[in-house]
């Protein structure tokens, strides 16, 4: 079980592309999370004075940019709820009152102004502040929980709903972002895997009783092109490795609904193994300091299977996040018991329309053996790690060559044509 540390810096060289830039990071969060706590607000000027001495150097010389000036910022929010999260709980004693010393702290920070290109490659948007007591409320979380983000960012969701003890388990794919998570979290698993397959690729030790997550909306990573359902995609993969009775809370584009007429089939699907038990839009301006206006909602589901998976909770107009949350608190059903053990999975179901459509089965029964016809002879082979990657090209190139991704036969050999597939395919592992 994680343990809430007291933050102090590493010591650390200057900074020189890229060399030591998680402990530069952290040792600028750590001097983020001081000013926040002595209530300073952060403007351009002490913050980049606070990067300068964190990176050995300056913007203007390279030795960091804007965006790496946000994620020390926002390491510096993950740090203080960590420290300070419980006693201010503690102190608000509700919700709605914790929400207001949030505020009040998140108005310290600056807004987000500057984008690099992985954070709008990977749509690095991270959840405010506001946004994640809301689904720390949602959550409910207990210290006997087992916390999954598959898309952890620089881990505020976490944080937030991780101050009462549980064990958490952090998932993100940039590697920057990785290697400030496990300085901040020391102890919890982080690990770096493509969420949209979190169920095929993450370790079957891992078994989580609540996953939060904000997943990207759009973005799939190595497919160019943007994808309506990608937001859908992470959150089937990731009900799929939730413990029965377990429950999920996202973040996505407001559309994204059960009510929405173009996401209700999918929806429907899901709640053959899992059931929508509330869900409402955020107002537009909830992630305005965070670089982006886009509407937003939450989404809870809890892993149990639908009386009627064509029915849905009322339908509610979108709010602001104090509102959202008082309705959380007024109509939310308590949590049921969570089975660590056990394993749901996915199904994805092909449609002409090119929509997700994924179902959601509960496999209690062991599968029949297949039918064997002799005479058999047996093939030695040994299992890669976790679906090893395929060979991936560069980014404009749309066939890479074909390879086995699960396992290596012993002795086999290559194949007389040359055989590839396309990139985006390469991309998602094989269960």
């Amino acid at each position: 079980m994680s343990r809430m540390p007291l933050h102090t810096r590493v010591p650390t060289a200057a900074y020189v592309a890229g060399e030591n830039s998680s402990e530069a990071r952290y040792n600028g969060a750590c001097a983020i999370e001081t000013m926040l706590a002595a209530g300073r607000p952060v403007d351009a000027k002490s913050l980049r004075e606070v990067m300068q001495a964190a990176f050995g150097g300056s913007d203007a010389n390279g030795a960091w940019v804007w965006k790496d000036a946000y994620d020390v910022c926002e390491g510096g929010l993950t740090l203080f709820v960590r420290k300070y999260g419980k006693a201010m709980e503690a102190q608000a004693k509700t919700p709605l009152a914790l929400l207001a010393m949030f505020e009040r702290v998140a108005r310290l920070l600056p807004t987000h102004t500057r984008r690099s290109e992985e954070s709008q490659a990977l749509q690095q948007f991270s959840t405010p502040l506001a946004l994640a007591l809301a689904v720390a409320v949602a959550a409910a979380v207990a210290d006997d929980d087992v916390v999954l983000e598959p898309s952890a960012g620089l881990g505020l969701l976490p944080a937030v709903a991780g101050v009462r003890g549980a064990r958490l388990a952090l998932n993100e794919i940039s590697t920057s972002r990785k290697g400030l998570l496990e300085l901040m979290f020391p102890g919890s698993s982080v690990t770096s895997l493509d969420a949209a397959q979190i169920d095929d690729r993450l370790d079957q030790s891992v078994r989580p009783t609540v996953v939060l997550m904000n997943p990207p909306f759009s973005a799939t990573l190595n497919v160019r092109s943007r994808m309506q359902n990608t937001a859908f995609r992470h959150i089937a993969s990731a009900l799929a490795r939730l413990a029965p009775g377990g429950r999920l809370v996202a973040i996505t584009g407001e559309g994204q609904g059960p009510h929405s007429p173009s996401w209700r089939d999918e929806f429907v699907e899901l709640q053959k193994g899992a059931r929508v038990v509330f869900t409402q839009g955020f107002d537009a301006r909830a992630f305005a300091k965070n670089g982006t206006t886009f509407p937003t909602r939450i989404t809870v589901i809890d892993k149990l299977p639908a009386e009627d998976p064509s029915a849905f909770p009322a339908m509610a107009p979108t709010a602001v996040v104090g509102a959202v949350i008082a309705r959380l608190l007024e109509v939310m059903p308590p949590r049921a018991p969570s089975a660590p053990t056990g394993r749901g999975r996915v199904v994805r179901m092909a449609k002409p329309s090119g929509s997700v459509g994924a179902r959601l089965a509960t496999r209690s029964a062991p599968r029949a053996a297949p039918r064997r016809r002799d005479p058999a002879v047996p093939i030695a082979y040994a299992a890669r790690a976790q679906g090893a990657s395929a060979p991936i090209g560069a980014r404009d190139e749309i066939y890479v060559p074909y390879a086995t991704q699960t396992i290596q036969i012993e002795g086999a050999q290559a194949h007389p044509t040359a055989l590839v597939q396309s990139q985006s395919m390469a991309s998602v592992a094989p269960p």
